[in-house]
């Protein structure tokens, strides 16, 4: 085999290091606001606000955190608990539908399929503060206010999720329904030995996308969590900064409590978000 001076993506060597280099300085760039994040969660506000910048946080100052649970006005260690019921049953059984509504609109012929798929996609041009009066009048009358379940009701239908998953079944192979139903499956049976087996892919990419959407909310969860015991972290965040008073060490260290299970869920699903969109969901 010849040997040339490109490698064999067709790059020299320099164009690699290059490439390299370029990477490490991005990821620097992309992970700063995680250092000093990090940095003035450890530091004394005095430390924080001062002139003169120093890269580590000398003496570590661990008391921020012992604060940050232990302060009996902000339940912070019970908005966390808030936040993690509210997103674990919300991206779960949000991508459930999703995934039922998808396969139904793509799969299965009935009158009017295209109205509803038209009506779908137009509520995704719909703003959402729009719609949040008629929803907290339904959910307020329905007794959610002040509620778990009153946050996570209205996110367990996401039009977008619809959406995507009935793309995604329109290129499913139909060949692998057919042989289910020559054993006798209709389309429910179709659906949970066949097809959701198949889309695990697309299912992890917007699961974690859910979770990471549902964590993250705060207009909604602000609206019906009126009462301090029904705050989400995010809430609890924004309260170390209002027009009265700023509490920096707290809500530094708030803030790298609240983003470790996002952390955790990125290095997790990190390959089915890429993967989610154009894979085929097909087992080999």
């Amino acid at each position: 085999m010849k040997h040339t001076a490109l490698s064999h993506r067709g790059r020299t060597p320099a164009a690699t290091v290059a490439l390299y280099l370029g990477l490490a300085l991005l990821s620097v760039i992309f992970l700063m606001p995680f250092y000093v994040m990090l940095r003035n969660s450890l530091m004394t506000e005095d430390r924080i606000t001062e002139l003169n910048w120093s890269w580590l946080p000398l003496p570590a100052n661990f008391d921020n955190y012992k604060a940050l649970f232990n302060d009996p006005s902000l339940p912070f260690g019970h908005a966390l608990w808030n936040s993690l019921v509210i997103a674990v049953i919300t991206a779960p059984v949000a991508t459930l539908f999703g995934s039922m509504a998808g396969y139904a609109l793509a799969r299965i012929d009935v009158p009017f399929r295209g109205v509803v798929t038209v009506f779908i996609v137009g509520t995704l041009m719909i703003p959402a503060s729009v719609t949040f009066v008629p929803t907290f009048l339904v959910v307020d009358a329905l007794g959610g206010v002040n509620t778990q379940w009153g946050v996570i009701a209205p996110g367990l239908f996401n039009a977008f999720a619809v959406v995507l998953f009935r793309s995604f079944y329109l290129r499913f192979p139909p060949d692998l329904e057919e042989a289910g139903r020559i054993d006798g499956l209709g389309y429910l049976g179709v659906y949970i030995r066949i097809v959701l087996p198949n889309s695990i892919t697309m299912i992890a990419s917007l699961g974690a996308l859910s979770f990471i959407e549902s964590w993250n909310a705060f207009l909604w969860p602000l609206v019906i969590g009126q009462d301090p015991s029904s705050w989400t972290a995010q809430i609890a965040l924004s309260t170390f900064l209002t027009s009265q008073t700023i509490n920096l060490p707290g809500l530094f260290a708030g803030a790298v409590v609240t983003i470790v299970p996002l952390a955790l869920m990125f290095l997790v699903a990190q390959r089915f978000i890429v993967q989610g969109i154009t894979a085929s969901g097909l087992k080999e």
